[in-house]
């Protein structure tokens, strides 16, 4: 079977589907990987074909476009649009060419999801983060100020919709674009357990669990509490640092620290706190006791899998999601602020309140009994079939 596979410029995006894709092609499947080409490294060791979308004007690579997206949504379905359109030439040429059984497209690597509708090709959605419909979206800040916002700005929507519909295609609104129903068959890379609202999914949802790498790097056990801390790569928020340096400087617990380029800023710390640039996760999360984490969804996934409780710090309105939901199953508590007394009380409270590992022990369990990367092939593979007239 020939898969074409579409994702978003995103580690988080990509990283979970890697050892999906790795083990299509291991059972035979032909996976075509429309990425870009930081990513085109770590693809290719799955086997699969690397295709570059890089060079088309993709404007969503624009940083200062990034950082509007998320404050105005006419801005947002008008980049949308426009990186579809640039990449259109392209994808159309490649389709023609690879003729692929099934679309595989990141929930919002919507030119994926175009292409499969204009092409008439069977559509599977890769859902990184949790599944979202209307009754899970109340986890998302969305209020009614950007509301009023989306309908004033809906004539400029219009317009970019019929933009796409002079290039052929068949869309009727924004709705048809970012919205998956419950027919739409979907890979999502968490539990039902851990899922919001899993109950109002269909069963052409199949919760895989997380996408968990094994550990390659071990890491010492050097005290009886281990504190691990990241923020993910972008955080540039130094005094939430050098506070939980000073707090947790004057305890006995083993302290990491994961801080990306931060890490320049701190010459001279406690003997009892490592300071890295990037770690291997995994290998830390495997010998933690508290995990203080931005709630990025691979990370939260990765520290509940070990049985690690959060201290939930989200940066935006898809981490907060993952934080509340979090909350929700006990698992976790949210940083009231970055005060030094709020950070130390956190930690304390999670090593000292049995409740919060036993929670994040559910979740884990969870995880576990999920159908894990094996169902998901065994999902693709008759599905392809089914939809390309080749009997079960």
């Amino acid at each position: 079977m020939k898969i074409a596979w579409f994702c978003i410029p995103a580690h988080g995006h990509t990283n979970p589907t890697l050892g999906l894709v790795k083990a299509l092609t291991e059972a035979g499947h032909t996976v075509y990987y429309f990425s870009f080409e930081m990513f085109r490294e770590k693809i290719e060791k799955t086997g699969a074909v690397f295709l570059p979308c890089d060079g088309y004007d993709f404007e969503m690579e624009d940083k200062e476009n990034a950082d509007r997206v998320g404050k105005d949504q006419a801005f947002a379905v008008e980049l949308l649009v426009s990186s579809v359109l640039a990449l259109d030439e392209m994808v159309t040429e490649k389709i023609a060419e690879i003729q692929p059984d099934v679309i595989v497209a990141d929930s919002i690597a919507y030119w994926g999801k175009l292409a499969a509708l204009k092409h008439g090709i069977p559509y599977i959605s890769s859902t990184t983060t949790f599944a979202f419909n209307r009754y899970s979206s109340k986890y998302m800040k969305h209020g009614i100020g950007e509301t009023l916002k989306m309908l004033f700005s809906m004539p400029k929507v219009n317009k970019q919709i019929r933009r796409l519909q002079e290039k052929g295609y068949p869309v009727k609104g924004i709705l048809d674009i970012v919205q998956n129903d419950n027919d739409t068959n979907t890979i999502v890379y968490t539990s039902r357990y851990f899922q919001p609202c899993s109950e109002t999914f269909s069963d052409r949802y199949h919760f895989i669990g997380p996408s968990i790498r094994p550990v390659t790097d071990r890491f010492e056990k050097r005290a009886d509490k281990t504190v691990y801390i990241s923020m993910g790569t972008v955080n540039q928020n130094r005094e939430f640092y050098r506070n939980c340096i000073n707090v947790l400087g004057k305890t006995d617990y083993q302290v990491i620290i994961s801080m990306g380029t931060n890490k320049d800023h701190f010459d001279s710390v406690p003997e009892n706190i490592e300071i890295f640039e990037s770690v291997d996760q995994m290998a830390v999360l495997s010998i933690a006791d508290v995990f203080i984490t931005h709630c990025g969804m691979n990370s939260a996934s990765e520290g509940l899998f070990f049985g690690v409780p959060l201290i939930l710090f989200p940066q935006t309105p898809e981490q907060d999601a993952v934080a509340k939901r979090t909350e929700e199953l006990g698992a976790g508590l949210r940083l009231p602020s970055i005060r030094e007394e709020d950070i130390i009380r956190s930690v304390r409270r999670l090593i000292d309140e049995r409740r919060f590992r036993q929670e994040a022990a559910k979740i884990s369990e969870s995880f576990r009994q999920s159908g894990g990367i094996r169902e998901a092939v065994d999902f693709i593979t008759a599905f392809g079939e089914r939809s390309n007239g080749i009997p079960g």
